[in-house]
């Protein structure tokens, strides 16, 4: 081994340079299409074989590059994007490190044909990845650009060998002009693969014309699922489509999010996305959306790694709340009976077709306004500074607990307790009423577990259990907020051994702890003493759930592990308090727990996330009948 220090060569540094940024076809592929999309191209044509391993072809209708420049294009580290370190600073182009033609180029047998204007000349450069030595010749081109790539990795064999067979590839590439597509809805977009076409994506800028983009490539079902937001405060804007959680997934393969028209993956974002969706989603699904951040590139650091695709914000935590905020409070709003314009972009998917779990059409549960979220550390849509003892919600308790008493012989005749026969008195409204409730209106019980009920739909299917659970989590969520926090002394302190970087970070962030509800005290240099802990939590593990607070404000800044901790007490206690299987319902009951589902909050799910009813249109039943046929 060599142990002089010696200068490489500028093709062993291009090659090593394409390591980061050049894996495979795809990578090849975005960065070129994100060097039209900065040169302003309205139309771009994408033309591969075998996968883009063979050839990929990339043309654009952007400005072109002048004559002069072109020898600099697959130089490394030559740019028309970026001039001086303030433009590093506040990115606003896709591209800017001078790294990706170079880097391609060094790789493999790369030609660019550019013109600047509308004469039909142009010139070509070309270089074949030997000692990065360039050719300049005249060319017949319109006005823009068509960079030509060849034999990727011919002259490195070693990582040709961890391409994946060509359907890999071509799927890898496939998802790249996906992302892409849906970060630029005003862009013209062709591909085909070995001379057939596999999309011919029109561009345009009207919202019919973005959602029948994003049906074409996310599907009609998402769009048939999907919400749309538009939300704007203190310099953030969010806007795109979430799907409503009814439309989960296996898998996290239908996220798509943007930052200033840039796909990223960042853990900030994801952090908040989960939150927001934390108690309507069943365990191991995970949510769909395809949104959009903007907000000053000043804001945002995007020269974190070679590929793009990771970012860094000046201000995470407002970054956080303003995401987590707006999903939560867009999810809270769904009602059953919102026909919006979003259904004539999106071909109609009928019942139990529409999602993963089906079925629940988006209606207004209620017309009554939606109250505002307070914002507060940790706790999923309430603030720490306002909870209620765990006397009061055991009153809130009180009124829903007759519901299930024992008995004995089966099925339970009596009526509901006084505590609740006011609430639940609605009798079934005479049929020559005009409107009827979104969730319609009870007509029988169904093995003492699902309530059946009528709307101008068809027939709605509701779990009783899944639904008042949710419906008492509501409530016992609002009183706990509204009641201010309850703290109890702890009668022998605990201590805990910790490092003095732990216990430095308590110092620094007590006020954390006291709005929890806990009362902490330095004992030593690596000693922390629990004095209090907030009563909804006696019993609980507490010196772990101490240890996992400061290990997340260390990493994260934030925690919400105590919130968690509170809404799954709750979460239990609601489940526990809520109609069982086989409570005989009489009609009034029936009714008035539809209308308690059209007037809560995330009504479509139960606290674990299962969906608490079902809509089944006529138009279906009849198709089971062959009526009309």
């Amino acid at each position: 081994m060599p142990e002089n220090i010696q200068l490489l060569s500028p093709r062993l540094a291009n090659q090593i340079a394409a390591g980061e940024v050049v894996e495979r076809p795809a990578s090849v592929i975005k960065e070129l299409l994100e060097n039209s999309l900065d040169a302003g191209a309205t139309r771009l044509e994408v033309d591969l074989d075998a996968g883009g391993v063979k050839r990929i072809m990339v043309r654009d209708n952007g400005k072109g590059i002048e004559k002069d420049d072109l020898h600099l294009a697959l130089a490394r580290h030559a740019t028309s994007k970026i001039h001086a370190l303030e433009d590093l600073e506040a990115v606003a182009t896709l591209g800017f490190r001078g790294e990706a033609l170079a880097s391609i180029s060094s790789v493999a047998r790369l030609a660019l044909t550019s013109s600047r204007d509308d004469t039909g000349k142009g010139w070509v450069v070309s270089a074949e990845g030997r000692e990065m030595e360039t050719q300049l010749a005249p060319a017949a081109h319109p006005r823009g650009t068509t960079v030509e790539v060849r034999d990727l990795f011919f002259n490195t064999p070693a990582r040709r060998k961890f391409l994946r067979t060509e359907k890999t590839e071509f799927n890898r590439v496939d998802e790249t002009i996906k992302r892409l597509a849906l970060s630029r809805f005003d862009v013209s977009i062709s591909l085909r693969h070995n001379g057939k076409g596999v999309h011919n994506l029109r561009g345009g800028t009207s919202r019919a014309e973005m959602e029948r983009r994003v049906a074409q490539l996310c599907g009609p079902a998402f769009m048939q699922n999907a919400l749309h937001i538009e939300m704007e405060r203190n310099g953030l804007r969010l806007w795109g489509w979430v799907a409503e959680p009814a439309f989960s997934r296996s898998q996290a393969d239908l996220q798509f999010f943007y930052v200033n028209g840039r796909a990223i993956r960042d853990r900030v974002v994801s952090h908040a996305v989960r939150r927001a969706f934390a108690d309507v989603l069943y365990h191991g699904r995970h949510p769909a959306f395809v949104l959009y951040l903007e907000l000053d590139p000043a804001s945002v650091d995007v020269n974190v790694h070679p590929t793009k695709h990771e970012v860094r914000f000046r201000d995470s935590r407002l970054v956080h709340d303003f995401l987590f905020g707006s999903l939560h409070r867009a999810l809270a709003d769904v009602r059953p009976g919102q026909k919006d314009e979003v259904e004539e972009a999106a071909p109609q998917v009928s019942g139990l077709a529409a999602g993963e779990f089906g079925g629940q059409e988006r209606m207004p549960l209620s017309s009554a306004p939606s109250q505002p979220v307070p914002q507060g550390v940790g706790f999923v849509g309430q603030s720490y500074s306002q909870q209620s003892s765990p006397q009061r919600i055991q009153q809130q308790m009180q009124g829903y607990g007759e519901l299930h008493q024992p008995y004995e012989g089966g099925v339970q005749e009596a009526p509901v307790a006084a505590a609740t026969a006011g609430a639940w008195s609605q009798q079934m409204p005479a049929e020559s009423e005009s409107e009827t409730p979104p969730l319609g209106f009870a007509i029988a019980q169904l093995h003492g577990i699902y309530i059946l009920a009528q709307n101008e739909l068809g027939m709605v299917v509701v779990d009783m259990h899944a639904a008042h659970e949710r419906i008492v989590y509501e409530k016992m969520k609002s009183a706990h907020a509204t009641g201010g926090i309850q703290a109890q002394p702890l009668l022998v302190p605990v201590s805990l051994a910790v490092s003095e970087r732990e216990a430095d970070c308590f110092e620094e962030r007590e006020e954390v702890f006291t709005s929890l509800g806990f009362v902490l005290q330095r004992g030593g240099p690596e000693t922390l003493m629990v004095r209090q802990v907030p009563s909804m939590l006696h019993g609980a593990p507490v010196e772990q759930l101490v240890r996992d607070v400061l290990s997340d404000l260390l990493a994260e800044g934030s925690s919400d592990r105590i919130g968690n901790q509170i809404n799954e007490i709750l979460s239990t206690m609601a489940c526990h308090g809520s109609v069982r299987a086989n409570r005989k319902l009489t009609i009034p009951e029936m009714n008035a727990l539809l209308r308690d589902m059209e007037r809560t909050e995330r009504s479509g799910q139960c606290n674990h996330g299962r969906p608490t009813w079902t809509q089944v249109k006529l138009s279906d039943m009849d198709k089971w009948f062959m009526r009309g046929q």
